[in-house]
């Protein structure tokens, strides 16, 4: 199972995200997508952001962004 949840990481990045604004994860999805991307990123050797000793790829990058370490960036064009 993973911790912290999908609508717990939904609401830290989106907790930048003013009133009234778009925010930058709607789904899943983006969760799933940012974590991958940055868990491939750790295994090809970039340094983690985060204590990291025993933990998986993964789980580095779940944690980094639920701490705010990463950040997910929106694609929109306006």
């Amino acid at each position: 199972m993973l911790h912290p949840s999908y609508s717990d990481l939904i609401k830290v990045v989106n907790s930048d995200v003013a009133d009234g604004e778009t925010p930058v994860v709607k789904s899943r999805y983006s969760i799933v997508m940012a974590t991958s991307r940055r868990a491939r990123q750790i295994v090809a050797g970039d340094a983690p952001y985060v204590e990291s000793e025993g933990k998986k790829a993964l789980s580095i990058a779940v944690d980094e962004l639920n701490q705010g370490e990463i950040h997910i960036i929106s694609n929109e064009e306006d």
